[in-house]
């Protein structure tokens, strides 16, 4: 086994990367890659990592949806009750975490995440497909469950309750604006010398570009 994954190795080609292609605005030049990996097929384009820490400032990682960007903010959705919602609600310092392998691109977003109004995850929850909103209120996000039946069950009981009736958003669910305060966007090159170019927000909000060591 260890002499397998050892042997796993791909060149980086594609492209690189200067100060000087990139745009003074991270969300700007975010926006960009984001566009280029959507007209490249990327699988997946808007699927992101959200690190959280816990109560013992243990890290926990999962993937989440990006959902738009509005106001230079990442919004995404989720249950508060789950252990995501728990950690943001003790510590909101939160990193996001691209990976765009068809394009050997990365990009890492660190920020503070913030609920959005209710108003404005009530307009998103109504644009959800019918079931995706049924299993909002069927999955009592990171809680235990002793069986595979006992969600499906409560699934198809709410499926009779709104049968023939819009269903209302959760009141334990919605959106997250993550503000982020550093960006960087990275380039797979060669021999490993790969392109790292980050911004940090400075505290007059203007950001600065700095190149980074593969």
């Amino acid at each position: 086994m260890k002499s397998n994954l050892a042997a796993i190795r791909q060149e980086y080609l594609m492209a690189s990367l200067r100060k000087s292609d990139l745009a003074e605005n991270p969300i700007n030049q975010f926006e960009h890659w984001f566009q280029e990996a959507m007209k490249a097929s990327v699988d997946d384009a808007n699927a992101m990592t959200l690190s959280t820490v816990d109560e013992n400032n243990a890290p926990k990682s999962r993937i989440v949806l990006l959902k738009g960007i509005e106001a230079n903010q990442c919004i995404f959705f989720t249950n508060y009750h789950s252990h995501k919602g728990l950690q943001m609600a003790q510590n909101n310092r939160v990193a996001l975490h691209f990976l765009w392998k068809e394009l050997q691109r990365q990009v890492r977003i660190e920020g503070k995440a913030v609920q959005i109004s209710e108003q404005e995850s009530a307009e998103y929850f109504a644009t959800r497909p019918r079931e995706s909103q049924l299993g909002a209120w069927a999955s009592h996000q990171s809680e235990e469950l002793d069986s595979r039946e006992i969600l499906e069950n409560r699934y198809q009981q709410l499926e009779q309750t709104y049968q023939n009736q819009s269903i209302p958003k959760p009141p334990h669910w919605g959106g997250y604006a993550v503000e982020p305060h550093y960006f960087e966007f990275w380039q797979g090159r060669a021999n490993r010398l790969h392109d790292r170019i980050c911004y940090k927000r400075h505290s007059n909000n203007e950001w600065m570009k700095q190149r980074l060591n593969p």
